[in-house]
């Protein structure tokens, strides 16, 4: 298709189904945002994906591009809240896991509340022993340890960005995990969490 459609044509186009008019809409973006979403995130895996998703999200949605007077305002602001929910879910997951291992490690000297620790830091080891030992050793090294993710990368041979996915991973595999044991997880992790975020 030669670049003859205005961007307003194009979502014309795609919205009656035109995969080559959304080809060359994408070609168009693509970089585009890439570079906008990656000023964000500091990722480079992450803007590939959130790229990806913001074009997902126009093809399933086309019906309604046939409405959008302003294309570019339109695109970007997808990519735009796309990233930010990116980062709002990933500040979340850091947060929770920060708070969890903050609330294990505080053992106070009441036993019912003593107890409660002891059980989520044995839910949370129990979790943890499901992971592969690659796995196992980034999560000591970044919660027990300390380290950024660089020097995680620079001590195990691997990028950066691996080293933060592998550790969002890790964290999605703890939140499913002790989501079973919800009173518990209400109890000694959820009251203070939603403090911190006030």
């Amino acid at each position: 298709m030669e670049n003859r459609y205005t961007d307003r044509e194009l979502l014309q186009l795609v919205a009656n189904g035109d995969k080559p008019a959304f080809r060359q809409l994408f070609d168009q973006y693509k970089l585009k945002l890439y570079s906008f979403v990656l000023q964000m995130t500091h990722s480079r895996v992450d803007a590939e994906e959130i790229v990806q998703d913001v074009f997902a999200k126009l093809w399933e949605s086309r019906v309604g591009l046939a409405s959008v007077d302003y294309p570019a305002k339109y695109i970007y602001t997808i990519a735009r809240n796309k990233t930010l929910n990116h980062l709002t879910r990933l500040a979340r997951d850091r947060r929770l896991l920060h708070q969890l291992w903050v609330n294990v490690s505080q053992h106070d000297n009441a036993t019912e509340e003593l107890l409660q620790a002891q059980e989520c830091r044995q839910l949370i080891d129990k979790a943890i022993s499901q992971l592969s030992p690659q796995r196992q050793t980034i999560f000591a090294l970044s919660r027990e340890q300390g380290l950024s993710h660089e020097e995680i990368a620079n001590r195990l041979g691997l990028s950066k960005s691996r080293v933060k996915n592998i550790i969002v991973e890790i964290l999605k595999h703890l939140r499913d995990y002790l989501a079973h044991y919800s009173p518990i997880i209400s109890a000694l992790i959820f009251t203070s969490y939603s403090v911190q975020l006030v």
